[in-house]
């Protein structure tokens, strides 16, 4: 029988904790294994060298992959329960953005020392959502190494209709769901370069740490929506990608751009408008619509889990064109946004 250690040592986002000395194996059956839910369309799972899954007929199978980095993508002092719930909920977006419905996940996960406290918090943000869901996780990989979640999620999309990035066409209207700006209010709590206190604060930093995939209005815009995209980097950053990838351009009514309460009374303007447009990690979708079918999006979105707000239109010209509320001129924005391989 193999001897389990125990030490005191630094865990993976700082401070001390136990550390149960487990063997990767040891930590594969205890924590993950044991959680593993089971589908029908999973023959095999985790415990092989692969898994066997089965696709069913008449669909096509998305495919997102994202990983998490200690200090890149979440703050050092993140709490191990929201690491693993972002890893996977930021990939649950993705497939919302296609409107695909979630079934499968595998997980790669680099840990500094094999802390089996950490790695449990860790599986059970993972597994709420993974359980909210439906969606079973059929293999990975766990190493030692600098602190990283990476997850390849799949899902089932019906053949041939898929929502893309490329099917905005001029005077479509241009949508958001939920409120946007919050998460990068929590960054900057967690910087430092804000300060909101009591609940307020709870509020920013938990939608930064806890983003809520929309899953459910991903699929129902499938009858509606003509492209979308989840907003990982930032709306103004996300959508240009679809008007790029469209060959469009757009306008932004910046009066119209949905913000929390919370976010209203704590940041005033111009620097809560910037965070709602360029601010990431909000996780919501942006999509567009065309004239002839906003109405159908209307009725649609009374059973949504979020509400959906209408921010500009799609435009001929190219860029994107932002107009305050008294009809000028706000801004004009070309190029991309965020990317992890430019100098800083």
């Amino acid at each position: 029988m193999a001897v389990t250690k125990i030490a005191a040592s630094t865990s993976p986002t700082g401070g001390t904790r136990i550390n149960m000395a487990l063997s990767e194996f040891q930590l594969i059956d205890r924590v993950f294994a044991a959680r593993a839910s089971a589908r029908a369309d999973v023959p095999l799972g985790i415990g092989d060298d692969a898994a066997l899954l089965r696709v069913p007929a008449d669909v096509e199978l998305a495919v997102a992959i994202d990983g998490l980095h200690a200090g890149i993508h979440f703050p050092e002092d993140t709490d191990p329960r929201a690491i693993g719930h972002k890893a996977l909920a930021v990939n649950l977006s993705d497939l919302a953005a296609m409107g695909a419905e979630p079934a499968w996940a595998t997980l790669f996960l680099s840990l500094p020392d094999p802390d089996e406290a950490f790695a449990c918090e860790f599986a059970n943000g993972f597994f709420t959502l993974a359980e909210r869901f439906g969606v079973a996780l059929v293999g990975g990989d766990t190493v030692r190494g600098p602190l990283c979640a990476v997850v390849q999620a799949h899902g089932f999309v019906p053949a041939g209709k898929a929502l893309r990035r490329s099917g905005a066409r001029p005077g479509d209207g241009i949508y958001v769901t939920g409120s946007l700006g919050d998460a990068g209010a929590g960054l900057g709590l967690v910087q430092k370069r804000l300060e909101i206190g009591g609940s307020d604060g709870d509020f920013l930093r938990g939608r930064l740490d806890y983003p809520e995939p929309r899953l459910k209005a991903g699929r129902a815009l499938l009858e509606v929506a003509s492209a979308a995209i989840d907003i990982s980097d930032g709306v103004r950053a996300d959508l240009g990608h679809i008007l790029s990838q469209s060959g469009v351009g757009g306008r932004i009514e910046i009066g119209s751009l949905p913000r929390s309460e919370v976010l209203l009374r704590s940041l005033p303007e111009p620097a809560g408008i910037d965070l709602a447009l360029s601010a990431g990690d909000d996780y919501e979708l942006c999509f567009t619509v065309s004239p002839d079918r906003e109405p159908r999006l209307q009725a649609l979105a009374e059973g949504m889990e979020c509400p959906i707000t209408r921010i500009g239109r799609i435009e001929p010209e190219s860029g994107l064109r932002l107009f305050g509320p008294a009809g000028g001129v706000y801004r004009t924005y070309e190029g991309s946004g965020y990317d992890h391989f430019k100098g800083h």
